[in-house]
């Protein structure tokens, strides 16, 4: 039996983190949340999630600062990261793939884009 995929949800918007809970938790995944750059390291170590929906600009520490932290990590540098966030700049998306992130969508978005595009960076990383 596999067990379903925990995602770790890192924003500090509660009705976008309780959006996503809801739609992930109706496609079979488990999430986490952390509402700030400090406590999504804290989970990560925790939780070791499979996957990873990070948002740009948190407290404590962005999400530019967690991307690099887990990929400096041995435990987290191959966890897949789909950054979401409002930063919509070329240097944000360039800046944001340059350090390793896997995918990047803009606020607002649609949940079933983002939906689609983890379960397609999940079953990457099981190949």
């Amino acid at each position: 039996m596999t067990t379903s995929p925990l995602v770790l949800i890192a924003d500090d918007e509660p009705l976008l983190t309780e959006l996503l809970e809801f739609r992930l938790g109706a496609r079979g995944y488990q999430t986490v949340v952390a509402h700030d750059g400090r406590e999504a390291l804290a989970k990560l170590e925790e939780f070791h999630p499979q996957a990873v929906v990070l948002d740009m600009m948190m407290p404590v520490h962005d999400g530019l600062e967690v991307l690099r932290r887990m990929r400096a990590s041995a435990d987290h540098a191959a966890t897949p990261v789909i950054m979401l966030t409002a930063r919509r700049g070329e240097a944000d998306v360039i800046g944001a793939l340059e350090l390793g992130a896997d995918d990047y969508l803009v606020k607002p978005f649609l949940p079933e884009e983002l939906l689609v595009r983890l379960a397609r960076l999940l079953a990457g990383k099981r190949k």
